[in-house]
């Protein structure tokens, strides 16, 4: 858990106590302060709401109460306090429980985004031109965009490689995947996010070309030598994972070599020179 216990986001004035989980990489948000945020109640009324709307859920049958964890957070005066927390996605379910003129742009949003998904669903070259679009309005320079888009392709190939070899969407994907980024990179994909000063960010979002350019070429062999090979289940596939992303460390070694300069940076995209520039041209860098 980040030791930054204190923080607080401001949310039409009021504030919202929030903490980093470092191992489940996501934010737990005070419940109290949220019901407070959308009522334009103060600390103790939003305590009696949430004790209310707590039975009511219950009676309701809904799981969003059980599922409720509850951690150590700085209350006004000073001291550390059992608070109920919700991640983001159990606050957007508590958001559709609330009768809020506040919390109608969340509902409406959560409209938008489900018939989108839908939309997607039935046409999937939707989302990547809705990627695409996502990209360029965070101000992301054409060619990172081209790559980006194209690291995809390289991934979903992959996939389903390992999809053929039995292996299990979830955790045996982010054990490969997680193999594959300390082979090349020498971290792990949570030690490159820390590298990178990064945390729910999405990693790739993150890199340079030529980072892409690494990830790829470790993804893409390991995918050939998959469809060569057939290996099945998951410690074949690590094996085999493991020699694609050799591919790519001999790659990554033999570049800094000839450079003299490391091929994984901690600078993110923006920092690096990834999105475009105030006046539309687009930056420099890898």
């Amino acid at each position: 858990m980040s030791d930054s216990k204190d923080k607080i986001v401001l949310f039409e004035g009021v504030k919202v106590r929030h903490i980093w989980d470092e191992e489940a990489e996501k934010w737990w948000f005070s419940v109290v302060d949220i019901c407070a945020a959308l009522t334009d109640s103060d600390y103790q009324k939003s305590r009696n709401y949430w004790k209310w709307l707590k039975n009511k859920l219950n009676t309701e049958g809904s799981e969003l109460v059980s599922n409720t964890n509850q951690l150590k957070m700085q209350a006004s005066d000073g001291k550390l306090y059992n608070t109920d927390v919700m991640d983001t996605e159990q606050v957007l379910r508590l958001i559709q429980s609330i009768p809020s003129k506040k919390a109608e742009p969340f509902k409406l949003w959560l409209a938008k985004v489900g018939n989108e998904r839908i939309d997607e669903m039935i046409d999937p070259e939707q989302s990547i031109n809705r990627a695409i679009q996502n990209y360029r309005c965070l101000g992301y320079s054409e060619n990172w965009i081209n790559q980006r888009i194209k690291s995809i392709e390289v991934r979903k190939a992959l996939t389903d490689e390992w999809d053929k070899s039995g292996v299990k969407v979830g955790r045996e994907y982010a054990a490969l995947t997680d193999l594959m980024s300390r082979t090349w990179s020498g971290m792990s994909t949570r030690e490159y996010k820390q590298f990178k000063g990064l945390k729910k960010e999405n990693l790739r979002d993150n890199m340079t070309n030529m980072e892409l350019i690494l990830n790829m070429l470790a993804e893409a062999a390991a995918t050939e030598i998959s469809t060569v090979e057939q290996p099945e289940g998951f410690n074949e596939s690590a094996r085999v994972a493991k020699r694609g992303a050799n591919t790519a460390k001999v790659a990554r070694k033999q570049l800094e070599k000839e450079t003299g300069k490391p091929a994984v940076s901690r600078l993110n995209a923006k920092e690096s020179g990834q999105r475009r520039l105030p006046d539309g041209s687009e930056g420099g860098g890898e």
